[in-house]
């Protein structure tokens, strides 16, 4: 091989190596910076919407946030990790939501509200303190529910134009592991079993 053709594949080698660091350091900061947003991955501020409006996976770490619940209790996602943790995407307009929440009160709340082990939140979309309370009170359900002004908590694992209601199941190691959509009999029963299956 000739000295020229040398310089060039030892300068074009050199310059694969310098892109790949460049890339790889791009993408390191890319996800500190994620981190420091609340997300637990980069993937979660470039993933595409399912078919559902989902942003998330199941497999994903569930993006943390930290969220007001009607008494004026903080809870942070994080802060739940060792337990098997539920959240409820609701709103007092969303008629399905009202359909689905007596049986989430009934089948899951009430079998395992005692158990320390287990966490269920119901996130109300952007409407007021006021509006929630007497949405639980109309549907009869006594499991925490939050406030989520502008519908950031819900924007990070859906689009925000999408609808609700939706379930998100996350371990005990803070991964999500079932994601539903709307009120189905059967995929509600695999939910409550699987619920079941986690906490044994």
């Amino acid at each position: 091989m000739s000295k020229l053709a040398t310089g060039v594949v030892t300068v074009a080698l050199l310059g694969v190596s310098i892109v790949g660091y460049s890339f790889k350091g791009g993408e390191k900061k890319m996800l500190e910076n994620s981190v420091e947003a609340g997300y637990e991955s980069a993937d979660e501020l470039t993933a595409e919407p399912d078919s559902t409006g989902y942003l998330v996976r199941v497999g994903d770490l569930a993006p943390d946030f930290s969220v007001v619940l009607t008494d004026g209790k903080r809870v942070t996602l994080s802060s739940l990790r060792g337990k098997v943790v539920m959240l409820q995407f609701t709103a007092s307009w969303c008629g399905v939501c009202r359909k689905e929440m007596p049986f989430i009160e009934r089948d899951i709340w009430q079998k395992h509200q005692e158990n320390d082990g287990f966490a269920l939140i119901g996130i109300d979309r952007d409407e007021p303190l006021e509006k929630v309370l007497g949405f639980a009170k109309a549907t009869g359900v006594t499991y925490p529910l939050g406030l989520d002004p502008g519908a950031d908590i819900f924007g990070k694992y859906a689009v925000k134009s999408s609808g609700i209601t939706r379930n998100v199941l996350i371990d005990r190691e803070g991964r999500i592991v079932k994601l539903t959509r709307l009120y189905n009999e059967q995929e509600f029963v695999s939910l409550v079993e699987q619920i079941d299956k986690l906490l044994k």
